[in-house]
């Protein structure tokens, strides 16, 4: 009896925990579209035998090009792991509302409308993981990251939204909340802070911040991405996955501090931690 390969699609598989989990699941016998918007930088993918394509989560037809081709060449995409997304750091009152409004567009929206639409082809095979990268930065708040905790708490909760529209269908929602992971995130958000905030009011906290951020990222003391890849490969192959799964350098205990502690005591634990 021949045995059908489950079919996944990840969007942000260009490096970190996008090209790790396409790698992590390719090796598990799945077949993996890997999209990003740079196809140079998924060769080593492409060489493995991962199947690569163009996207970019702010473009309509770049993403309706992507979710066709698959469903095209495979007749079915089974799981969808919206992993593309970014952090902007800056002050509130220093970010411009464009760069906030494409931040949401690339860790949202782009995520809502990639779940729009492969939720008709679910529907249809009565079966579907739709698999979200949130992260702890969706349960707890850092200085001078108001608008990308502002994305993964919208993840957080339109993600427990779908989950009860989509389970009649038989397809599952499961949130992903990284904490601390050894990618390039931190170095750029470091970057990001320093290049909006680092003249003016807030310009002595905000450059303490980045450079915590940027020294802890480039030391390397946070967890390795494939800690976030197996969880992922856990979830996907559960009969009966759990909705929310945390996991990376202080992901658990942050969000079990921020559930118990108050606001106020939260804050002056994050101030410390973050140097300001």
């Amino acid at each position: 009896m021949k045995i059908m390969k489950r079919v996944v699609l990840i969007t942000g598989a260009s490096s970190g925990i996008g090209e790790a989990t396409a790698i992590e699941l390719y090796r598990s016998d799945f077949i993996v579209y890997a999209a990003a918007r740079r196809l140079d930088r998924m060769k080593f993918l492409a060489d493995l035998g991962i199947h690569v394509l163009p996207i970019d989560v702010t473009d309509e037809d770049s993403m309706k090009a992507c979710v066709n081709t698959v469903l095209a060449t495979e007749e079915r995409i089974d799981i969808l792991i919206n992993n593309a997304g970014y952090g902007s750091y800056g002050a509130v009152e220093d970010v411009p509302i464009d760069e906030a409004r494409r931040q949401l567009d690339v860790n949202l929206f782009g995520l809502a409308r990639m779940i729009q639409l492969v939720l008709p082809a679910m529907r249809r095979q009565h079966f579907g993981k739709i698999v979200n990268i949130s992260s702890m930065a969706g349960k707890v708040h850092t200085p001078f990251g108001a608008w990308y905790h502002a994305t993964k708490f919208a993840v957080e909760g339109f993600s427990d939204a779908l989950r009860l529209e989509v389970s009649p269908f038989g397809i599952d929602v499961i949130i992903i909340e990284p904490g601390g992971i050894n990618t390039q995130w931190g170095i750029i958000a470091a970057d990001n802070l320093s290049k909006t905030s680092s003249k003016g009011v807030y310009a002595e906290s905000a450059l303490r911040v980045a450079k915590t951020l940027h020294d802890a990222y480039a030391g390397r003391k946070y967890s390795d991405v494939n800690v976030i890849s197996k969880i992922i490969h856990k979830a996907v192959t559960a009969r009966r996955p759990k909705t929310r799964y945390a996991a990376g350098y202080m992901a658990k205990f942050s969000i079990f501090a921020r559930k118990i502690l108050s606001d106020r005591l939260f804050d002056r634990i994050i101030k410390k931690a973050m140097n300001m």
